[in-house]
């Protein structure tokens, strides 16, 4: 049975997200993009409890469904807290075996602090706390770090993180099975540290964006026997069952460079070293991205790919191709959407259409450009000006040059593939 996974997501609970992302919305463009398998997200809030408790009907062992998609109860919490003589910032994704196996789970954060006020909650306590907390509970909830690069809340990140896995989990280190690589690394860059052989490498979507078609724009794909969490959770442990991730090309993630979003500044890691991390423009320190720590902390050269390790296939969400092509940065515009129904209505979901489709078959039913355009992505043939400091990097104009070196970076339009 294939599996298309995306265990980490936030519901309208959240900061920063909209109404819209409620059960119904996200079921639907789940399936609209190939996904059969959330995670629901935020079951902590109490009121996304009452929805998902009164909602859900289990339909196999850890497993639940609602309007046709499956869903398996996860949240996400950050935990900021001091350790090493430093303050540390780190969002990790929880994963429960069942409705009751969630509710306790909410029981123990609330005697560490709030949990009604957003759908992913703070607190002051550390990793090492939280996983041998979470064991006490029960040793079938898996605790994944979450986008562990990312610099302001990764487990390894540059600003707040650590250097190992074992510095920031202690001796809970043994219980941590995988590593969510985040929209700003993909698996080749993690490959590069021999230390992080051992774990498994899955991709989400962590969307929490006011669009619930940001959904499965990372996702993780399993072949298993029968869905069950049991089976799930033996595939993310061991990786037998775990196939490949879909990922992001980093570039686009919004902490893929080093830079100062306020200065406009764009930097790859050897001009922000030479530079002294420091912006050129305000003389203020740069946020250091996901490939310069990569690069710090790396003891192998790049294109190593270590045994047992799982491919991963590099996608460009749909809707932002068509809106490259149709020179619109408006990837909600009427026009690009109008072009994606006509291509869902003819392939059935976003994910077979961005890798099986064939470029004729998709030629029939729109723009040739825009076939051409979803090949030549699946064929990895981009260019992206990367993302920096917040800001998400995008495809480049034919022949427009990437800006780096303290020039002023491309604006958020996020358009024109290089075609």
């Amino acid at each position: 049975m294939r599996i298309i996974a995306d265990l980490h997501i936030h519901s309208h609970y959240s900061r920063a997200t909209s109404k819209l992302m409620n059960m119904e919305e996200l079921s639907k463009y789940a399936k609209v993009k190939g996904v059969n398998l959330l995670g629901t997200g935020d079951f902590t809030h109490p009121h996304w409890f009452s929805e998902l408790k009164n909602r859900l009907t289990e339909v196999s062992s850890g497993i639940y469904e609602y309007n046709g998609m499956k869903f398996l109860f996860s949240t996400e919490i950050s935990l900021i807290y001091t350790q090493g003589g430093r303050g540390r910032k780190v969002h990790n994704v929880i994963l429960a075996p069942d409705c009751e196996t969630a509710e306790k789970i909410t029981d123990w954060l609330k005697t560490k602090g709030r949990v009604d006020y957003d759908g992913r909650p703070i607190f002051g306590f550390s990793c090492i706390e939280l996983v041998e907390a979470m064991r006490n509970i029960d040793d079938k909830i898996e605790v994944i770090p979450a986008h562990i690069w990312t610099p302001h809340f990764g487990a390894m990140g540059a600003s707040s993180g650590f250097n190992s896995v074992e510095e920031c989990f202690g001796d809970q280190a043994r219980h941590i099975h995988a590593l969510e690589t985040g929209l700003s690394s993909d698996p080749k860059m993690n490959w590069r540290l021999s230390a992080l052989d051992r774990y498994s490498l899955v991709s989400f979507s962590d969307s929490h964006s006011p669009w619930p078609w940001r959904v499965g724009r990372e996702a993780t794909v399993f072949d298993l026997k029968e869905l069950d969490y049991s089976n799930m959770i033996k595939a993310i442990r061991t990786r037998e069952g775990l196939t490949e991730t879909l990922e992001f090309f980093p570039e686009e993630g919004k902490y893929h460079y080093d830079g100062h979003r306020a200065c406009g500044v764009c930097m790859e890691p050897g001009e922000s070293i030479r530079a002294g991390n420091v912006c050129p423009v305000c003389r203020r320190p740069l946020t250091i991205g996901v490939l310069h720590r990569v690069e710090e902390l790396a003891d192998r050269e790049e294109g190593f790919r270590p045994e047992g390790s799982r491919p991963f296939r590099s996608l460009i969400p749909l809707s932002e191709v068509i809106a490259s092509i149709l020179g619109t940065g408006l990837v909600s515009s009427r026009k690009v959407w109008a072009e994606y129904n006509r291509l869902i209505e003819a392939f059935g979901s976003e994910y077979r259409i961005l890798m099986e489709a064939g470029q004729g078959e998709m030629a029939r039913v729109v723009d040739p450009r825009i076939a051409e355009a979803v090949v030549r992505v699946r064929n990895g043939q981009v260019r992206m000006q990367p993302g920096f400091d917040g800001e998400y990097g995008r495809p480049l104009f034919r022949g427009e040059p990437e800006k780096l070196t303290g020039e002023p970076a491309a604006g958020k339009q996020r358009s024109i593939m290089d075609f």
